[in-house]
């Protein structure tokens, strides 16, 4: 089982999911403002290895950061946590959910039954 992750790691891993590898500098640069300082990147960095989300090598006189854990893989399962603790582990219930609070439309709810069609094929 994977770790949960907080909210600024998942923001610091979204970016190196996006990158595949960078520097704490890169991922500053990639941050929405105001920018955190780079000591506490370089700690929420150092906090994804020991969770074993991040493995880093040496380039020149630092390093490189780049994800060891699926974005794939951490996705489903956060999504599994989410329709188990909410929805009763029913991924209807869910759908159903975002059908009537009108936060899906008819499109987009075409899609996943076309994405489930092909599944079942």
């Amino acid at each position: 089982m994977i770790k949960q992750l907080t909210k600024a790691e998942e923001q610091f891993m979204q970016v190196l999911w996006g990158l595949g590898e960078a520097s704490v500098k890169e991922i500053i640069e990639q941050l929405p403002k105001p920018k955190p300082a780079y000591n506490t990147v370089s700690t929420i960095i150092r906090i994804l290895e020991t969770k074993e989300f991040v493995h880093h090598k040496a380039k020149g006189r630092g390093y490189v950061y780049y994800p060891i854990v699926d974005k794939d893989v951490y996705s489903n399962q956060t999504l599994h946590k989410v329709v188990d603790g909410y929805f009763d582990g029913s991924f209807k219930s869910m759908v159903s959910f975002f059908v009537k609070k009108n936060d899906m439309d008819i499109a987009e709810l075409e899609t996943i039954l076309k994405e489930i069609n092909k599944k079942e094929n």
